[in-house]
């Protein structure tokens, strides 16, 4: 059982709440968005995330790369997975995590313990917190 936070950026509202249903009964707090401007007021709001799950393909003008490359700047340690229904090569960075749909919810749940395994992370100065 997880204690850790997750933003989920999401915009079909059936795989996001899937997605925050299976992170929740996991222990995980969940904050949801739909695309990017409604992610970043939630980062605005609660800036601490031990991850990012976000889908590339969102509405608006940003997509969920966009958003990743924010989060990466400004909390370069936060667990970054990056999803997707189409193959996705550019754009990744380093350290990112590639989870192409359709995916279980048990592969989301695997990596995100593989990637928390052993670890406790403090709070840098963003708010997002930090891998070792």
């Amino acid at each position: 059982m997880s204690t850790r936070s997750v933003l989920l950026v999401e915009d079909e509202p059936l795989i996001r709440l899937v997605l925050a249903e299976a992170l929740i009964d996991e222990g995980y707090h969940v904050s949801m968005g739909s695309n990017v401007l409604e992610a970043i007021g939630v980062i605005g709001r609660n800036r601490t995330f031990d991850a990012l799950i976000t889908d590339v393909d969102l509405p608006g003008g940003l997509n969920g790369l966009d958003l990743a490359s924010m989060v990466a700047s400004h909390a370069p340690s936060t667990a970054i997975i990056v999803t997707s229904g189409r193959a996705v090569t550019e754009g990744l960075q380093a350290g990112w995590t590639f989870l192409p749909k359709p995916f279980g919810v048990e592969g989301l749940l695997q990596l995100l313990d593989e990637r928390f395994a052993g670890e406790i992370l403090p709070a840098n100065d963003f708010g997002f917190a930090r891998a070792s």
